[in-house]
């Protein structure tokens, strides 16, 4: 249909309305296509018309033509079948699941399943997920605020939420205009024609002498209105303007739109046959517009909003997290968080002097108060901001000379200085990347304190390597960097050979955006010259070629989440531009206001917490809410900031590093971060004593003006590839330490030599909380902490699993586990509780597992009998499996694919399951008795088993072949029983490994299994029961059979804490009472949980007066060696 033909359909709607045609306006709405009438869709909506609603969608879309259909489709129809539910009609229920929703069992059998038992439930709201569905007025209403969101978000609606804007009666006027021309044709014209028909041209009757009046003072079919709005169809309207398409439109940039930036709105289909990932990023086939009235869909987007995403359902376990109801109740506003401006970081808590201006910044992953920074003379420094301690330092040094180009050393002969562009961590936080302006790239590893290492040198580019970020293209981390030669190029980070090479900028790349989509990999990225383009990882060229706002140079970034996309950039001009994009559209959504219009430099922004944005301009820090454009605030904390600041939030956001005039740096902090800042400020002071009583003190001579006074600094921190040197002079380097504070070096001495183990004997000494349970006492065998950290989960002897949730109150504002305060023992309305299956076994005997999916929907457990899996929100077996023998020992989940599991089996062999096809993949055999230990690494791709034969085996999981095996060193003077558990757990850097058996402590690193480090505990204390990593894996928690626990700092094994029973247990000494199992916090390094003997389950944390167990020992000369030497009790055998 041509465009006019198009218009004339509109003017027949407003025609059609204002003679109250109602029912016809909206059957040619939907049989035209042209216009979707939302008020229409809300009245039937909420009178729950759903034949009507459906009808009228059929006209705009179907249901399985992208995932924001389907989303729309299901929740309507859920909403019937809850209604029907409600009444209650059953046989009406059963007729809407097996006409309605029966669909989408084809895309996902176990959502279909879950809404399917709702029938066995006398009331539904017993389904967790259900519980705080209201009435069913209040139910319509919190769904159709939901279906607004996804129709505006669906681009087979683009277009069509707008009514055109047009003058009342247009339709009306037209026909006015044509009679009135058709009269004055007239060779005969009348004063007063009468006007009888429509269906033929007008002709006026015998000449009576007069003229033909003005059409504008008399019109022939009625009056004609003055210009007006548009009037609302009937009880429909009103209908708004349409806007004016953006000049910045990057229509169609993305093939795959991403999410509404709304919680409940952001599932994807239900599980859609995947379609071409060349499609992933495509040229549109028509130049952008301003026409408001195009249609941009293309071939090209359609088919690729076809593609596969589970709906509604997280990446797990077949999707395994049921969304039954996606909407919130109970006065939860959709799509708000629970955070304010006052959760912002705005109080400035401590000052870093660099001594150089700072270019660049990043913040740990894990070690969320370690601060990577980058100058403008080329020094790297790892700042622990808790403690104002700088631990780490590299300037720039060419690390091999001969390697280079002969430009480069021609280069670097005539000036060695540089500048660097951008300093990141990895996702993981093991290695950090480095861009100099100078063609070169460095990698460094990081495992913890100052253990910085070289790792990898790369001649990137030529000229200036603009900006790098790491990528995961083919499940393994790579490097992209870009740069002043206008080229992209992706590197291997273990090897530094060039996988990828992108060309087609015509001005030096500016800064480059990885990220994917489900599982496709791709790029942004921009130049200089205001140019945005996009590339998958091969060699096709870039898939997008458009102006950034304002031609700027420009920066792009994801919110952590991954569904929202920002960009801040500025032009020669100065002028500012910070906007969120469209995805599916490649148009600009969103343009933020607030920012300056003559910016010094590129104003650099970053986002946090999903909710925030911010940017440093004007000698500021400017904040928005992402859902708003207007600037929510704006601090100049407390003075000193240039005019473009440089700025990097922390991963939880609770820190904000903020670069100042005097070339250093500000510490921002909400309450949050400032209550972790002294936690880990101590922890940090013990550190730098230890070390600055280990080190010759050096005098940092002043270089030039740049550093008005030395500094007098006694820590060292080496390269571990060379020679143990002072701090000051390592690579060459002259310039000024870190400004440390004078009590460090006045106390570090006498600290350092006074030092002892912390012992824990009284209850006023730490925070215990034993966690009220009313269930049936019996030993706790496994233990761990909800991933959220707001819950723990325990299995006990007796197969029955107990879970413990903390609520969210005005005193545990984030709802998280403490010892503090009191958790409720969960259970669902119905009362049932998670046993695991038995079969003939005795429960007491068997060797109990348990596994919980990554977004804490699903456990995964046994108990000598068949492997069960639960939903954690109604306690219902979903599933069983594998019935004995042989019996499951130990389950573990696969990281990248949690259809994958491994299961270690009471026969030695390792299983591994595919949950999705119900099939054994392969069967790994390698050891002689039970698995007892199995943990994967990301980093390496290998699976790490153990045994009760206390041996470890090492698997690729590429190909599941054995690739080492070694047995644990016992050695002959400790005996252990013969059936002895060993466990396994990675450390965050994925590569040292902890082994935990009764007799030993011992770190391996993997793949090699080269063992580094043992630690035997003191015959007194008894076998080790349990131990585990604390989430920032800095230390070490054992549990042992005299009820005592011990806190080892992981990097050393040096015992600096030990826990005596007294000091948590109420029970007489005699009854023996002790841990079993040890779980640690996953956001609090310093809070872990026993599982104890008697069926207890112990939550405990430092005294808040001392914030952390114990000091770390000195360190002392020799500490780092490899060699063997005897091991004293509770000192580690190296």
């Amino acid at each position: 249909m041509s465009s006019l033909s198009r218009e004339l359909v509109f003017l027949i709607l407003q025609f059609l309305d204002e003679e109250k045609f109602k029912e016809t306006v909206h059957k040619l709405e939907q049989e035209s296509g042209f216009f979707f009438n939302m008020r229409y869709f809300e009245d039937m909506v909420t009178n729950g018309e759903w034949e009507e609603v459906e009808k009228y969608l059929s006209g705009f879309t179907k249901v399985d033509d992208n995932r924001y259909s389907m989303k729309i489709f299901f929740e309507i129809r859920k909403q019937k079948y809850l209604e029907a539910l409600d009444k209650p009609d059953r046989a009406k229920a059963v007729d809407i699941l097996v006409k309605d929703l029966k669909v989408f069992a084809a895309f996902n059998e176990d959502l279909f399943k879950e809404i399917t038992q709702l029938l066995t439930l006398d009331n539904f709201r017993d389904n967790e997920q259900l519980s705080k569905y209201g009435d069913t007025k209040s139910a319509r209403g919190i769904m159709l605020a939901e279906l607004k969101k996804l129709i505006e978000a669906n681009p087979l609606f683009r277009d069509k939420l707008q009514f055109p804007t047009l003058k009342n009666s247009r339709l009306r006027t037209l026909i006015n205009q044509s009679l009135n021309w058709q009269h004055q044709l007239c060779k005969n014209p009348r004063p007063n024609p009468d006007i009888k028909t429509l269906f033929v041209d007008h002709s006026c009757g015998q000449p009576n002498g007069a003229r033909a009046p003005s059409p504008v003072t008399n019109p022939l079919m009625g009056s004609v209105p003055k210009a007006a709005a548009f009037p609302p169809l009937g009880a429909h309207g009103p209908f708004q303007p349409t806007p004016a398409a953006l000049p910045t439109s990057l229509a169609g940039w993305m093939g795959n739109p991403s999410s509404v930036p709304h919680p409940s709105a952001s599932a994807g289909p239900i599980g859609l046959n995947a379609a071409n990932n060349a499609a992933i990023l495509k040229r549109p086939r028509t130049p952008p517009t301003n026409n408001p009235t195009m249609d941009y869909q293309t071939a090209d987007s359609e088919h690729v909003l076809k593609r596969a995403r589970p709906f509604g359902l997280s990446e797990e376990v077949n999707n395994l997290s049921v969304n039954i109801l996606p909407v919130g109740y109970a006065n939860q506003g959709h799509g708000q968080s629970s955070y304010s401006s006052d959760d912002l970081p705005k109080n400035v808590v401590t000052n870093l002097s660099q001594g150089s201006v700072v270019k660049s910044m990043d913040f740990h992953p894990q070690q969320q108060t370690i601060l990577l920074v980058g100058t403008n003379v080329g020094d790297v420094m790892i700042w622990e901001v808790g403690g104002r301690e700088r631990i780490a330092i590299r300037n720039f040094k060419v690390w091999d000379l001969s390697a280079c180009s002969v430009p480069l050393q021609a280069s670097l002969a005539g000036d060695y200085t540089t500048s660097i562009n951008r300093v990141m961590w990895s996702p993981d936080g093991t290695v950090f990347g480095v861009a100099y302006s100078k063609s070169i790239v460095h990698i460094y590893s990081y495992q913890a304190g100052d253990d910085l290492r070289n790792h990898l040198e790369i001649e990137a580019h030529v000229g200036s390597v603009n900006d790098l970020a790491f990528s995961y293209p083919n499940k393994q981390l790579s490097l992209v960097t870009c740069g002043e030669d206008r080229v992209i190029k992706v590197w291997d980070t273990v090897t530094g050979v060039k996988q990828f090479t992108f060309e087609g900028h015509d001005a030096p790349v500016y800064s480059i955006c990885p990220h994917h989509k489900e599982n496709i990999q791709f790029i942004f990225s921009t130049a200089t010259d205001g140019k945005i383009k996009a590339w998958l990882y091969d060699n096709v060229g870039s898939r997008v070629d458009y102006d950034a706002p304002g031609h700027s140079s420009t920066t792009m970034s994801y919110s952590a989440d991954g569904t929202r996309l920002f960009s801040c950039g500025t032009n020669k001009e100065g002028e500012s531009h910070l906007v969120e994009w469209n995805e599916s559209e490649g148009a600009v959504k969103r343009t933020y206001h607030g920012l300056g219009k003559r910016s010094v430099g590129v104003v650099q922004f970053d986002t946090t917490k999903n909710r925030f944005l911010a940017a440093g301009d004007d000698f500021s820090v400017k904040f928005w809410d992402m859902d708003s454009v207007t600037l929510l605030t704006s601090i100049d904390a407390d003075g000193g900031l240039p005019a473009s600041p440089c700025i990097r939030f922390n991963k939880d956001g609770n820190l904000l590093a903020v670069s100042t005039n005097d070339n250093g740096i500000k510490i921002l902090a909400n309450a949050e971060g400032i209550r972790m800042l002294r936690t880990v400020e101590n922890r940090t002071f013990d550190a730098a004593a230890s070390r600055v009583s280990s080190a010759p003190v050096v005098k940092a001579p002043t270089i030039g003006s740049m550093i008005p006074t030395a500094v007098t600094v006694g820590m060292s921190i080496g390269d571990r590839t060379a020679p143990v040197a002072a701090m000051v002079g390592i690579n060459n380097d002259n310039r000024s330490l870190a400004d440390i504070k004078p009590r460090i070096v006045d106390e570090s001495g006498d600290k350092s030599r006074i030092w002892k183990l912390t012992e824990v004997n009284e209850p006023t000494q730490c925070r215990s909380l034993r966690l009220h349970d009313n269930l049936t006492a019996a030993k706790i065998s496994r233990l761990i902490y909800t991933n959220s950290g707001l819950a723990i989960l325990a299995l006990a002897s007796n197969a029955v699993h107990k879970l413990w949730r903390w609520q969210r109150n005005d005193r545990n504002a984030t709802g998280k586990a403490t010892a503090s305060i009191a958790p409720q023992l969960w259970q669902p309305t119905s009362g049932i509780l998670m046993t695991n299956d038995i079969s003939d076994t005795n429960p007491e005997d068997a060797v109990p597992c348990f596994a919980l999916s990554k977004n804490d929907s699903y456990v995964m457990s046994a108990s000598g009998g068949k492997i069960s899996l639960f939903n954690m929100m109604t306690f219902k077996t979903m599933t069983t499996f594998m019935p004995p023998p042989p019996a499951a020992t130990f389950l573990a989940f696969h990281p990248q694919d949690n259809n994958i599991i491994a299961i270690g089996m009471e026969d030695s062999s390792i299983q591994i399951y595919n949950v999705r096809v119900d099939e054994v993949k392969t069967k790994l055999k390698g050891h002689h008795k039970r698995i007892t230990g199995l943990a994967f690494s990301n980093h390496l791709n290998v699976l790490v088993s153990s045994g009760a034969d206390s041996q470890l085996c090492v698997w690729s999981t590429d190909g599941w072949e054995k690739q080492v095996s070694k047995l644990l060193q016992i050695p002959s003077s400790r005996t252990a029983a013969p059936l002895a558990d060993t466990r396994v757990q990675f450390h965050g850097d994925q590569t040292h490994l902890l082994a935990i058996h009764e007799t030993q402590i011992a770190i391996y690193e993997a793949p090699k299994l080269e063992c580094l480090k043992q630690w035997f505990p003191r015959e007194a204390s008894g076998p080790i029961t349990h131990a585990t990593y604390s989430c920032d894996s800095q230390s070490i928690y054992v549990s042992f059979e005299d009820g005592s626990v011990g806190v080892l700092t992981a990097s050393t094994l040096r015992l600096r804490c030990r826990i005596n029973p007294n000091a948590y247990l109420t029970s007489s000494p005699s009854l023996r009472v002790h841990p079993l199992v040890i779980a640690a916090h996953p956001s609090e390094p310093n809070q872990f949980a026993l599982g104890l003997s008697d069926g207890g389950v112990h939550v405990l944390e430092p005294s808040e007066s001392e914030g952390k167990w114990g000091t770390s020992p000195p360190v002392e000369n020799g500490a780092g060696s490899s060699t063997a030497s005897a091991a004293g009790p509770d000192q580690p055998h190296r």
